[in-house]
């Protein structure tokens, strides 16, 4: 039997490239724009990373864009041992990891709470958790310092660990509940069948359907808190108890025209932080819509 074939239209075929050609040309000019714009956000760092490679000679004779006449890793040296910026570091760890522990145990336990149990004030807790990622630190700043002199935790690293624990909550619980109710309650009803307890259906069962979503929280958290610097110097006044931050400041006065040890203490700094994040990556994104849509 014969078969026979529709032609396809010369207009039909001519409209459907010309499509193609302008989606093409649209995609070359958003990237090229994408590519302008991330040269323009690297040029800072890569001025940094020059800067932290020259003799302070060269760009008090030079200028800062001058072409290096010698580059020399001796400036990271020096940031470490005589600018103390290992000690720094060492304090920024000794308050971070605490403070993102707690944060992130008792976030997700409220979180849990309020995304999977119905009790009377539980619209009113989570959104007091949302009021509070509204309010400005700021204005806090005096009463946390006249509270922290009170309590005798004032120059203490427990002090940091404390602000930076209660003041995260709220953002932590917002992101763990919202994504928590993304959970099937079938998962949870067979586990309460099987006789597990309600602690154990959060330590065994949510925390671990919700790593994406704590991974994100990690890197967020992480970054937010070892960056800090405003709590730092309203909190500790102790040299030798200072993070990397407050710390880089003393720097500065210790060295206040040697603008390459300078810069290298911040690279220095920054590296911890970049760490974490090329590590956790692959949850940041997943972790954050998945837990931002309900």
């Amino acid at each position: 039997m014969a078969t026979t074939t529709q032609a396809v239209p010369f207009s039909a075929v001519s409209s459907s490239v010309a499509v193609k050609k302008r989606h093409m040309f649209r995609d070359n000019i958003v990237f090229v724009l994408m590519l302008l714009a991330t040269l323009i956000w690297l040029v800072p760092l890569l001025g940094a990373l020059v800067t932290a490679l020259r003799t302070n000679g060269d760009i008090i004779g030079n200028g800062f864009w001058s072409i290096p006449n010698r580059l020399t890793l001796d400036n990271f040296g020096e940031a470490w041992a005589v600018g103390r910026v290992e000690q720094y570091l060492g304090n920024s760890f000794i308050i971070t990891i605490p403070s993102l522990i707690g944060m992130l145990l008792l976030s997700s336990m409220a979180g849990f709470a309020l995304a999977r149990y119905r009790f009377r004030g539980n619209m009113l807790i989570y959104f007091m958790f949302v009021a509070g990622t509204m309010l400005p630190f700021q204005i806090l700043l005096l009463p946390v310092f006249y509270l922290s002199r009170t309590l005798h935790m004032y120059n203490q690293y427990s002090a940091l660990i404390a602000i930076h624990t209660a003041f995260q909550l709220g953002f932590c619980t917002f992101v763990l509940r919202n994504y928590m109710r993304t959970v099937p309650t079938e998962i949870l009803e067979a586990a309460r069948m099987d006789g597990a307890g309600e602690f154990r259906l959060y330590w065994r069962i949510m925390l671990p359907l919700s790593l994406s979503s704590l991974a994100a929280l990690a890197t967020l958290e992480f970054t937010w808190v070892f960056n800090d610097y405003l709590w730092a110097i309203i909190l500790i006044s102790d040299d030798s108890k200072k993070p990397v931050t407050a710390g880089l400041q003393s720097l500065q006065g210790q060295y206040l025209t040697n603008w390459p040890v300078l810069t290298a203490g911040a690279l220095l700094a920054a590296l911890p932080t970049v760490v974490v994040f090329v590590a956790l990556q692959r949850y940041f994104i997943q972790g954050l819509t998945m837990g931002s849509g309900k």
